[in-house]
């Protein structure tokens, strides 16, 4: 299990980050339903680096708001790598932002499967550049247990890339 990691000290991170390299953020999310985007509007100021946030939990959403497109859907499903290198993609194309993250999976306690069990969740980063990064994690616990760590990771990979951007 990815250690619990107390998310608001992630988010105000991410702001400082941010902040010194002159960028905006967007989020594409599925399973957290919002929560990375509701951790980053905690922070006063926040609005001086984050654009907007998308929460695309339906495939049809994902396809009218991030530019996902019904094949990959059907080929690989929502919870797959070409799902959520569209929706970091589509975040950038729809928004004002230059950096995005995305993050589709799993969170139970039913709807996995054996190729995709419950816990199985993917993330991308994107930026306005082409660039971009692509991570696979199965996690464990309960539901919310699941959620939190895909926040904690989804918010420690906009550090880590900026970070390593900046250095």
């Amino acid at each position: 299990m990815v250690q619990l990691t107390d998310l608001s000290v992630l988010a105000a991170q991410v702001g400082e980050v941010l902040l010194n390299s002159t960028a905006t953020l967007v989020t594409a999310e599925s399973c957290t339903g919002g929560w990375v985007a509701q951790e980053i509007t905690a922070i006063a100021g926040s609005s001086q680096w984050f654009d907007r946030g998308f929460v695309t939990y339906t495939n049809l959403s994902k396809q009218e708001m991030l530019d996902v497109t019904e094949q990959t859907l059907i080929d690989s499903g929502a919870v797959s790598e070409q799902t959520v290198l569209e929706m970091a993609s589509g975040a950038i194309d729809n928004s004002h932002a230059n950096i995005s993250l995305a993050v589709s999976g799993i969170a139970g306690p039913g709807g996995g499967s054996d190729d995709k069990p419950v816990g199985t969740v993917w993330f991308a980063w994107a930026d306005d550049s082409g660039r971009c990064d692509v991570q696979q994690y199965l996690l464990e616990g309960d539901r919310q247990q699941i959620r939190h760590q895909a926040v904690a990771i989804a918010l420690q990979g906009v550090i880590d890339r900026l970070g390593n951007a900046l250095a």
